[in-house]
């Protein structure tokens, strides 16, 4: 046989060489550890009793990270964490009989809406825009207006701007009201405190290729046994049913379907990393410190950050493009990929901007690196002034 080798040219060439691969400074998919990366150089049978041993542990070790205890339980669902989203809405809120309150405050929060029209479920909307998140009081003044109102949906962090929620007071407001709190913690979970003991959520989803560090290709759903239960025959769709999922599961260890094995044994890695580390605490201190160090030296270079710090998550934050008239973003980012850095543009309506996550495995060396680097790409562009333009800084004051 032919020894295998990289191609010269196409987009595994840099392969060849050691070093080459990019800091991901993103929501997901982002930067892995070597040990991960390792983790995937093994193939697995998926209905191997290895395999649904790893399924297993993984289910467990989900659960007692939201302190789930005997109410709770974990179902597996592959695809993105949109795949796992829209589990989660159309087999916990009933085909009828029922209308939801979905809280919107960005892209995310949207895409739940849109999400809603094609299932056909009823809601209503709180949308408060890019810039504020939808506060406690509002909340309990639409659940008081309307007692049709049986579920509540959330972005936890909406990383469109880079809110992060205020889901414990939202929390009590729901429980306070005898209504059902659905949780989309996608890019929160694993780096900030989730407990059921403060936040007794029905249901909550997040993504392999988030906070806990893995590969993407598949999603979670930790939720409360009795709504797993009740949740049977709600779902439009065979392959997104989580009650069939969990229940498939509970019986054989087995996915319904072809899991996404390396995924999956990845993900186990990536949680005993989690668990060195320092758990949620750990992994929080370590986020929280790169975005401190990331909005300073970005605040040094003359860029401005769409939210007010009170708003700010430690998963990523969103930076007004320049109104400097060299400036280019796609010419910026080109310049930042040369230095081995990978951004994210904007997903904003209002105004232009980029984002900048730090979470993976990122460090206080990573940001001061990309800072660097965006310094050289607006010294070659020839902006010298990264201000943003006078009616963005306009629009985010008449929102706040």
């Amino acid at each position: 046989m032919t020894k295998q080798t990289p191609r010269e040219n196409g987009p595994f060439a840099d392969l060849a060489s050691a070093g080459t691969e990019p800091a991901l400074l993103t929501p997901g998919p982002l930067t892995t550890s070597m040990r991960t990366k390792e983790s995937m150089l093994r193939d697995w049978g998926s209905w191997d009793d290895d395999f649904k041993a790893i399924s297993k542990e993984i289910r467990i070790r989900l659960v007692d990270m939201c302190d789930g205890g005997e109410d709770y339980d974990c179902a597996l669902m592959q695809g993105s964490g949109s795949f796992s989203v829209e589990a989660m809405l159309s087999s916990f809120i009933p085909k009828n009989g029922s209308k939801t309150l979905l809280l919107m405050n960005g892209a995310y929060g949207q895409r739940s809406k849109k999400t809603m029209d094609y299932l056909d479920r009823d809601y209503v909307e709180l949308d408060k825009g890019d810039y504020l998140p939808p506060m406690p009081n509002e909340v309990a003044d639409i659940l008081d207006s309307d007692p049709a109102i049986s579920h509540v949906v959330l972005v936890h962090c909406e990383t469109s701007s880079g809110i992060l929620n205020p889901l414990k007071e939202i929390s009590d407001v729901v429980v306070a009201k005898g209504r059902k709190l659905l949780v989309d913690s996608m890019s929160a979970f694993g780096a900030v405190p989730l407990s059921v003991k403060d936040i007794p959520f029905e249901a909550m989803v997040s993504s392999a290729n988030k906070c806990i560090e893995g590969v993407p290709g598949f999603g979670f759903i930790v939720a409360k046994k009795s709504a797993l239960e009740a949740a049977k025959g709600n779902s439009h769709s065979l392959a997104l049913d989580v009650h069939d999922q969990w229940a498939h599961m509970n019986k054989t260890g087995q996915w319904r379907f072809t899991p996404p094995t390396h995924t999956v044994v990845a993900f186990l890695e990536a949680l005993y990393q989690h668990e060195e580390e320092g758990n949620v605490e750990g992994r929080h201190g370590r986020y929280l410190n790169n975005r401190q160090v990331l909005v300073k030296g970005m605040r040094e270079l003359g860029f401005e950050t769409l939210l007010e710090d009170r708003w700010l998550s430690p998963i990523i934050t969103t930076f007004f493009c320049p109104a400097h008239k060299n400036f280019d973003f796609a010419t910026f980012y080109a310049e930042i990929k040369k230095e081995g850095y990978i951004i994210y543009p904007g997903k904003l309506t209002v105004v232009d901007s980029f984002r900048v996550g730090n979470i993976g495995q990122l460090f206080e060396e990573d940001m001061n690196g990309v800072l660097a680097a965006m310094k050289k790409a607006c010294v070659s562009m020839g902006v010298d002034d990264c201000s943003p333009p006078a009616e963005a800084l306009e629009q985010r004051k008449l929102q706040a």
